[in-house]
């Protein structure tokens, strides 16, 4: 249970599922003595029917503009139901997620994702390629807000709501 900071709730939640969404190395685009970037992209998305929250986390490791590795990792966050509740706003027809509690998750899927690279790059040459530490603080700025509009495809309701930050 994560105590949000200057609000009397407790969210709770647990981590249900860890995906490897993508994950590639293209050596062609990797020189051992150039200069290296990376760039993250952070997404959520909330499954409203299953009271769930994805966090997918994509980063992609650069030289000259040429990706060598990539990796994007999901982790699948449970919320328990009174919590759930406490994020829907006055008429339900959205979902607010605190910043502070997108950060804590984001913090969890990041850690996650250095796990998986380090294991997948394990005795080779980009092993030395580790997730660094990353401020999440500063990526996760503002509460997601998820509208709820109702959508069908093939006739059902669907609950896949989106927000990259």
């Amino acid at each position: 249970m994560l105590k949000i900071k200057n609000e009397n709730s407790n969210i709770g939640f647990a981590l249900m599922a860890i995906k490897t969404e993508q994950f590639a190395i293209f050596e062609e685009n990797y020189a051992s003595k150039k200069e290296t970037g990376l760039t993250t992209e952070i997404q959520f998305k909330i499954d409203q029917k299953n009271s769930q929250i994805g966090v997918f986390l994509t980063l992609e490791f650069f030289q000259m503009k040429k990706v060598f590795i990539k990796i994007q990792v999901s982790c699948h966050f449970k919320i328990i139901e009174e919590s759930w509740i406490c994020f829907a706003n006055e008429n339900e027809s959205k979902i607010i997620v605190p910043k502070e509690f997108l950060a804590h998750l984001a913090v969890i899927t990041v850690g996650t994702t250095r796990g998986i690279l380090f294991s997948k790059t394990e005795g080779t040459l980009f092993s030395k390629y580790i997730v660094p530490t990353i401020n999440v603080t500063e990526m996760v700025k503002q509460d997601a807000i998820f509208d709820l509009p109702e959508i069908e495809v093939n006739g059902q309701p669907t609950t896949d709501h989106r927000q990259k930050i």
